[in-house]
């Protein structure tokens, strides 16, 4: 496994994210020595914490956010971790702090991972145009609208970007996710 110890990950989730989209990678993360903090935005926490769901309806676990993405740079972490689920993109891709970082990231070409409806909030960060990307299906139209090219593959990494299509893609994903935020 890729050693990521020293490094910061960036975990940017908002109310409906996919509970295993957002516990898997970031254990998998933490196991190869990563430290993980929790971002959010004010429409997308309550109490401080983030409500997630499985199967995009069913309230899941709650998580304690770390830092309001106001509060932090892009400059603070090794690389952004976006977690899927419906509900929770579409929250953050309202918010321009989130855009603004998530742009910071492919602007300094730093690494991405996102999963499943998260590559709406990279389209609505306008980072997409001449990328090669999977979704989760009910996207992948908006993607082509935004100038990105979308496949449909477990894993699939374009430069300092990986993507995956949904929760039965978590393993892989979490593996490729590890082994970009290493330099692999």
């Amino acid at each position: 496994m890729a050693e990521l110890t020293g490094k910061t990950i960036a975990l940017l989730a908002a109310k409906g994210v996919e509970s295993i989209e957002l516990e898997e990678p970031r254990k998998a993360v933490e196991a190869a020595g990563a430290t993980v903090h929790l971002l959010s935005v004010p429409d997308g926490v309550e109490d401080g914490r983030v409500q997630g769901v499985d199967g995009d309806i069913h309230p899941g676990a709650t998580y304690q956010v770390d830092h309001l993405v106001a509060d932090v740079s892009a400059a603070d972490y090794d690389g952004l971790l976006l977690p899927g689920g419906a509900v929770n993109p579409d929250t953050l891709r309202q918010d321009q702090g989130a855009l603004a970082f998530v742009s910071a990231f492919f602007d300094a070409g730093k690494p991405v991972a996102a999963i499943c409806h998260a590559p709406w909030t990279l389209l609505e960060a306008g980072v997409l145009e001449g990328r090669t990307l999977t979704s989760y299906p009910s996207i992948r139209g908006d993607l082509r609208r935004g100038g990105a090219t979308v496949v449909d593959e477990e894993v699939c990494r374009d430069g300092n970007l990986v993507t995956s299509r949904n929760p039965d893609d978590v393993p892989a994903f979490s593996r490729a996710a590890v082994e970009l935020f290493a330099g692999a």
